[in-house]
């Protein structure tokens, strides 16, 4: 026992390095674990009364013990068993690749990065791009809806601006939870996404082990009372239009929902419009091919959004025009009916989203010279301010007394960017730009008595 044993260096600083671990994982770490949870969990206790509605222990649960409770769900199971035996692979291995499937979709939480890094990161960078306008009605409607049901913000998807405007505009209500698609499966953007509390979903996965994985964690989150969001058409609108509804997220809320249960799941419509569309050009091309190949990089994206923040930190106006959003009507799926089918729920929901569009002077601009051709200044505003007064007045964001200003911004703007054109004291629109301002002009089509000629 008392024998000296000789060892070569790297071995001895491999054994002590081995022994430093291990005291860290089974004495020190899990006391410095549990002091900072205990930290957080008071830190969340103080942001849910400031909060309109609290974050539900769900969201804060630990995501291993949530992919455990996933994947020992009841149907997860019995789903696994039907996966291997069509695929003829012991339940085991069924098991894993449910395990897989588990991790890929469950967030990650951090209630210290949502409310401390990303919605700072958001207000500034919405900010920093557009003047931003709600509606009157919005914060009424939002107090209006019992505070213990699940709210679930059915949206519009018009950009990729979309998830930072609503997370901004949100914040002093709860924390949202979105699903996103493989666009941001991209290291390290994927884990900044899941801190936040979105989780990754695949477009084009039609395996039933994954879909009932999946839908088995939305429809956990909704009983857990997560505030959801969720872009129904599935995608980024290539023309402006509304695009027809797809049922895979709602119908997974609406099949998971208890009509008996103590928690009513309420659908809140949301609207929301822009001046300028960052995506405009990539879409309006994609649309032309018939296909939704995005040639934007990542790489384009993180440096326009760094250049962006730059310009706004040495105080320069670096706006695009106004981005506005406007809730619907909501709609309470207890008092839709057990009878309810998701094909009608999502129809009334767009009708609402349509119905609640917000007016904004591009769109508005548009659809006059798209109609016109050529005009002058002072006719394309007579024509302009004509067209607004026809709008209904709660969707109006442009006030007929600053119709004037809103306009020189608008036409200005079109300018810069080579869609329109002063020439001889005569608007025009460039060659080969109509598809431009048919985009904006189509976001406003149901407003407009003669849309056919600008939605064609």
């Amino acid at each position: 026992m008392t024998q000296t044993v000789q060892l070569p260096l790297w071995l001895f600083i491999l054994i002590v390095l081995f022994a430093a671990v291990t005291a860290l994982s089974h004495f020190l770490l899990p006391s410095v674990r549990w002091f900072f949870r205990r930290r957080l969990e008071r830190a969340v206790k103080q942001l849910n009364t400031r909060l309109a509605r609290p974050i539900e222990p769900f969201k804060l649960a630990r995501r291993h013990d949530m992919i455990q409770r996933l994947i020992y769900d009841p149907e997860v199971t019995r789903e696994i068993v039907n996966y291997a035996v069509e695929n003829g692979v012991p339940e085991n291995v069924a098991f894993q690749k449910a395990r897989s499937y588990a991790r890929e979709i469950v967030p990650s939480f951090s209630a210290f990065a949502y409310f401390s890094f990303g919605i700072r990161l958001a207000k500034l960078l919405a900010n920093s791009v557009y003047r931003i306008e709600t509606a009157d009605s919005n914060d009424a409607t939002f107090d209006a809806i019992p505070k213990d049901a699940t709210v679930v913000f059915i949206m519009n998807h018009r950009s990729n601006m979309d998830y930072v405007l609503v997370t901004y505009l949100a914040a002093r209500s709860s924390a949202l939870s979105y699903a996103v698609g493989e666009w941001a499966r991209v290291w390290p953007l994927s884990r900044l996404i899941k801190s936040m509390g979105a989780y990754f979903i695949r477009r084009k996965s039609r395996g039933a082990l994954y879909r009932k994985v999946l839908a088995r964690y939305v429809q956990m989150a909704t009983a857990g009372g997560v505030t959801q969001a969720i872009y129904p058409e599935g995608g980024l609108s290539l023309n402006g239009l509304l695009q027809p509804p797809k049922m895979g997220l709602l119908a997974y809320v609406v099949d998971g929902f208890d009509p008996k249960g103590e928690r009513d799941v309420v659908f809140v419509p949301v609207a929301i419009n822009y001046d300028r569309i960052l995506e405009d050009r990539v879409l309006i091309a994609a649309d032309a091919r018939g296909d939704r190949r995005f040639g934007a990089r990542i790489s384009v994206v993180v440096g326009f959004i760094l250049r962006k923040l730059w310009q706004r930190v040495r105080g320069q106006d670096t706006r695009f025009g106004t981005a506005a959003v406007a809730f619907g009507a909501p709609l309470s799926l207890r008092h839709a009916g057990p009878d309810a089918k998701v094909e009608d729920l999502s129809v009334q929901l767009m009708e609402r989203i349509e119905d609640a569009m917000p007016i904004l002077t591009v769109p508005l601009l548009a659809h006059v010279l798209l109609t016109q051709k050529s005009t002058t200044p002072d006719a394309l505003y007579d024509m302009t301010l004509s067209l607004l007064k026809q709008m209904p007045e709660q969707n109006r964001v442009p006030q007929l007394t600053s119709l004037s200003g809103d306009l020189d911004r608008a036409t200005k703007g079109l300018s810069d960017r080579g869609v329109i054109l002063l020439d001889g004291g005569v608007w025009r629109i460039c060659k080969g730009q109509e598809p431009v301002l048919r985009f904006y002009a189509n976001s406003i089509m149901q407003f407009s008595k003669n849309n056919a000629a600008t939605a064609k």
